[in-house]
């Protein structure tokens, strides 16, 4: 049937099954409609937007739930705004701690290793003079142990018990 054409009035509720539910009427209704040959209300029946309109959808709520709708919406965004800048700021302040921790374990890790090399050093400075005055001792050399044959004295006790 073209747009504008009047309906051909042999047309039964049974020979338009599929458009009734589609369209959201009865195909009784449908084709009492095209009987009548309301062409005006017909067309915005069947219109595409009219499908549209009505397919997935449940009814449009009403405005006092709509408004109440937003301003849950908005609550609801506020809170999860702060919450946010919450989680930011901890996060950074998290990372400060971090990074002064770290700068000042490096700040004792090379002052140990300074006196570590500096321990090294008076070691040293030790044994030589140790070595110097050892031919000069009146001390038996028999019984004096040099550093370098040292072993640990815990395990000298035991040995010896």
């Amino acid at each position: 049937m073209m747009p504008g054409q009047i309906p051909d009035p042999s047309l039964t509720a049974g020979s338009l099954p599929s458009l009734g539910p589609l369209a959201g009427i009865s195909a009784t209704t449908l084709t009492d409609q095209l009987k009548f040959a309301d062409l005006r209300n017909l067309g915005a029946m069947l219109s595409p937007l009219h499908f549209l309109g009505r397919l997935g959808k449940r009814p449009a709520p009403i405005k006092a739930e709509m408004d109440e709708e937003e301003e849950r919406r908005k609550r609801r965004r506020e809170k999860n705004k702060v919450a946010a800048a919450r989680c930011r700021n901890k996060k950074k302040e998290r990372t400060e701690f971090l990074q002064r921790e770290s700068e000042r374990l490096e700040v004792m890790n090379s002052e140990l290793k300074a006196q570590i090399e500096e321990l090294k050093h008076e070691r040293q400075q030790l044994i030589l003079m140790l070595n110097r005055h050892r031919p000069t001792c009146i001390v038996r050399t028999d019984s004096v142990k040099t550093p370098e044959s040292e072993v640990n004295p815990l395990l000298e006790e035991l040995g010896a018990k």
